[in-house]
């Protein structure tokens, strides 16, 4: 058998190795390019990720009636939340899980914020809570769980005002929403 070049093993070895680059690129690719679902609140027999049940694309464009300039921007229809900067653009938007009190549709004003630990009215501690309206004599706050879980679902007749989201979601929101940072509540 004849010997086969340096060069050709050299060249095939290029070509293998930058196959498996591109393959390994777009498997993560693929794997960034799947639609993520909306929201549903949990329930005894639904999950509590907020990417379970339906499975429809995820919303990513700022809601029309939603203001202009930099906002927090709530969306009780599609238990979402967008980042908006000052051009209008969303920097980031995520799914959230409602509770039992939601603020009427209109502007609102970030008012108060804690950042240490607390227990939520679950009874789950919470951080990066932030203030922005009351009803029904509930405060109405964005949060996460200390320890990044979904909140259970409520006791009937239980009024919480609170519309928790992921631990990441919640940080990039306490950083965004600073005291008086307009929030706009949405159908």
């Amino acid at each position: 058998m004849p010997a086969v070049p340096a060069s050709k093993v050299w060249v095939t070895g290029l070509t293998v190795g930058a196959i498996a680059v591109v393959a390994a690129l777009a498997v993560q690719a693929d794997k960034g390019a799947k639609p993520e679902a909306t929201s549903v609140r949990p329930s005894a027999t639904a999950s509590a990720s907020p990417s379970a049940g339906a499975t429809k694309p995820a919303a990513t464009a700022v809601p029309d009636d939603s203001g202009t300039g930099r906002r927090i921007v709530y969306s009780l229809g599609e238990k979402r939340v967008w980042l908006v900067d000052a051009s209008d653009a969303a920097r980031r938007t995520f799914a959230v899980w409602p509770g039992t009190v939601s603020p009427d549709p209109g502007d609102y004003t970030v008012g108060t914020r804690s950042g240490d630990p607390i227990t939520g009215s679950d009874g789950v501690e919470i951080e990066h809570v932030v203030y922005f309206a009351a009803k029904s004599g509930k405060n109405i706050a964005f949060s996460n769980a200390v320890d990044g879980s979904s909140p259970p679902p409520p006791p009937a007749g239980t009024q919480t005002g609170g519309i928790r989201m992921k631990k990441a979601d919640g940080s990039a929101l306490w950083t965004f929403g600073e005291t008086g940072t307009t929030v706009v509540v949405v159908k």
